[in-house]
């Protein structure tokens, strides 16, 4: 089984979208795939969390969440955990561009 690195969301209920595909619902929460907990902390067997290895944990402190969502809550330290960011690309590195610094002699 591959492990992904990218995090995925865990769960407390499901819903079933017109498509037949499981949506999470409830509380919602990040996941790694190939780990036992989410990133806050929570046992998945023990607060039995709903795994859902097939959607990507997208949210943003920014979202809105209405009553006809099926997701009533994001967990916030699961949220600041993965940077709360949908565009990951947005993110710059740094970058040490003179490795060593210039001594005059």
């Amino acid at each position: 089984m591959r492990i992904s690195s990218a995090p995925a969301v865990a769960a407390s209920s499901e819903e079933t979208g017109p498509d037949g595909v499981r949506r999470p619902g409830g509380e919602v929460h990040a996941w790694l795939p190939g780990q036992n907990q989410t990133l806050c902390g929570l046992p998945l067997s023990r607060t039995r969390l709903r795994r859902f290895p097939h959607v990507r944990f997208d949210y943003s402190s920014t979202d809105v969440l209405t009553e006809a969502d099926a997701v009533g809550h994001v967990c916030p330290r699961c949220l600041a955990a993965t940077g709360g960011s949908r565009d990951r690309r947005q993110r710059q590195s740094w970058v040490r561009t003179s490795p060593v610094p210039d001594v005059p002699a």
